[in-house]
């Protein structure tokens, strides 16, 4: 990757890096800043999404839990990305540490969790990110995950 390029990874690359389908592909885009270093990754919150028919059908707003899968999956794109097609991997959520929700996220928000690599021991990873609705901040996390060789 050349120096200050930004990669644009759409939907149809991440449903190559990740196992995850509808309902819970959360991530809809990710640019990676730098090399398996940074990213941001996009999910449009839509209204016909499942979770809001009952998280709260008069007031529905997008389960935290969810916000952190999404940080997470941009987590593993970023790391993923760029790995020959011929090698399949998988990726395990290992730990989550000083999360905040600092503001809900509902239908027509556009969600941006910025990611960026803290540390990388062997096989495991340990990001630190912020989710965003325009500039407000939503939700931040450390997130430590395991990326295996799949057989």
């Amino acid at each position: 990757m050349e120096e200050n390029k930004i990669i644009e990874v759409g939907t149809n690359e991440i449903l190559k890096l990740l196992p995850h389908r509808y309902p819970f592909l959360l991530v809809d885009k990710v640019s990676i800043i730098k090399e398996k270093q940074e990213g941001i990754g996009l999910k449009n919150v839509t209204a016909n999404e499942p979770q809001f028919t009952g998280h709260f059908p008069e007031n529905p707003v997008m389960p935290g839990v969810l916000i952190v899968e999404a940080m997470a999956q941009t987590a593993a794109v970023i790391e993923m990305y760029g790995k020959p097609d011929d090698v399949k991997k998988g990726c395990f959520f290992m730990s989550l540490e000083s999360v905040k929700f600092r503001k809900p996220v509902v239908p027509g928000d556009q969600l941006k969790m910025h990611l960026t690599l803290e540390q990388a021991r062997r096989n495991v990873y340990r990001f630190r990110g912020e989710a965003t609705v325009g500039d407000v901040l939503c939700t931040e996390a450390m997130l430590t995950a395991m990326i295996f060789d799949e057989k």
